[in-house]
């Protein structure tokens, strides 16, 4: 039987091999790196997974499952690991302990980032290994933080070029070497305008034509059209992970005052986070507990049963004390696909998605007043739900289209300053090739 991943990852000589690197796969949550990965391959370009953590949940969605089994997982340190840095360290010394200085230093003062290049330069310059021998020619990274800085290390290496996609607290907390990483890319991506201006003042005005603006998105075709609903009880869907950022709190007080004025709802949540049983702990203390239902973390195939059931999804997204903030969250996008209402905050990028009173409703971060009186209108405003709904699906097929924004993405990545592939020189100026007496294996 052939090789499946040789299979799904033939693609006619000449075309790009991409390597994707991300923080954890399967991640259920990161469903806009696990499509734009198949969405690519679906150009006809060969795509490799380089997860730093291999993510073990109980739940993933089918597309994950099957992606897994290819993806090339490492431990934080073997044998082969260790051949691979004594291969640098051999072949071009001074490349190898400039890029461990450049890394080091850069990261040192933050734990997080310290910490964090501690546990993936032994595996990155594995990456970096791997990537060379098997004809790897661009490095793409999801999130600026961990995954940005192993591609870093791989195109210090290597030359391989290297892009990033800057999403969401990855940039608003901690921009740590950012400004470094922008420079040595041959391109970097942000999910949102707001995130771009970010980037650029993070550079001081510098690499702008660097930044561009590439949208996450879904598929029109998956998350299919259809507004109207023919429930008897206004029903609430809420889609994130219980933590801090996503507003849960906020959600279930604004739900307690509907009630309170007489208005019969139910509301959902669907995930899974840290702060589940304190969310919990809340909606018992409520009064009102039997109107909310928590579902744990769902599939995609799931959660878009819920979406063609409820009558509003919300998303009460804040800015925690530690700076962390959304970017434009998927599951806005996938509401909107399908013809739900959406109701969110005014907060970092969700306005270029969402625009208030027209594609949805915007509400202050924190204001479960103002939420709740968002909820109320969409309750008592059918009409109202049906106008948002036609025009977030138009907002969609228009700016937030996985194919296009997954074309738009390849176009950057195989523009000149993107294909550029070499090997790095020993001390004499020779290319050195990866040698082939180390086992794939690890």
């Amino acid at each position: 039987m052939p090789d499946q991943r040789q299979k799904m990852n033939t693609g006619s000589p000449g075309t790009p091999k991409i390597a994707y690197i991300m923080s954890r796969f399967p991640k259920l949550t990161e469903t806009f790196i696990l499509y734009e990965m198949l969405a690519i391959r679906n150009l006809g370009v060969q795509v490799e997974i380089y997860p730093l953590i291999r993510e073990r949940q109980p739940v993933a969605h089918k597309e994950a499952a099957e992606l897994t089994s290819e993806a090339h997982f490492y431990p934080a340190f073997s044998l082969n690991i260790l051949k691979a840095h004594w291969h640098y360290l051999k072949c071009c010394p001074k490349k190898y302990l400039a890029t461990m200085f450049e890394i080091f230093k850069g990261t040192f003062g933050s734990l997080n980032f310290f910490l964090g290049a501690l546990g993936l330069y032994p595996k990155s310059v594995r990456f970096a290994y791997d990537m060379a021998r098997t004809g790897v020619t661009h490095v793409h990274a999801h999130f600026a933080t961990h995954p940005a800085v192993a591609a870093l290390i791989i195109n210090r290496l290597t030359d391989i070029p290297f892009s990033f996609t800057a999403h969401g607290s990855d940039l608003h907390k901690e921009r740590r070497m950012l400004d470094k990483k922008i420079s040595a890319s041959a391109f970097a991506a942000a999910i949102s305008s707001y995130n771009r201006r970010i980037m650029i003042e993070e550079c001081q005005g510098g690499c702008g034509e660097k930044i561009h603006v590439v949208h996450c998105g879904v598929e029109p075709e998956v998350f299919s059209y259809s507004p109207h609903r023919d429930n008897t009880t206004f029903q609430i869907l809420c889609v994130g992970s219980f933590e801090e950022v996503k507003g849960h709190r906020y959600l279930v007080d604004a739900c307690k005052s509907l009630a309170e004025r007489g208005y019969d709802f139910e509301c959902h949540f669907i995930g899974e986070g840290p702060q589940r049983l304190l969310i919990e702990k809340q909606i018992a203390e409520s009064g009102i507990a039997p109107r909310f239902h928590v579902h744990g973390g769902l599939p995609r195939d799931r959660v878009l049963q819920f979406l063609h059931q409820v009558d509003v999804k919300v998303l009460a997204s804040v800015k925690t004390a530690e700076g962390k903030r959304e970017g434009i969250p998927v599951v806005l996008m996938e509401a909107m696909a399908c013809g739900v209402p959406v109701v969110a905050s005014r907060i970092s990028g969700i306005p270029e998605l969402v625009e208030d009173g027209v594609s949805g409703l915007l509400s202050p971060p924190g204001d479960s007043a103002a939420l709740s009186e968002r909820l109320q209108q969409l309750y008592c405003d059918i009409d109202l739900r049906h106008r948002l709904a036609e025009n977030a699906r138009r907002k969609i097929e228009s700016d937030f289209n996985l194919e296009l924004n997954a074309r738009r993405l390849l176009g950057l990545i195989t523009s000149p300053s993107g294909t550029k592939v070499s090997r790095p020189a020993d001390n004499s100026g020779r290319r050195i090739p990866a040698s082939p007496d180390i086992s794939l294996t690890s």
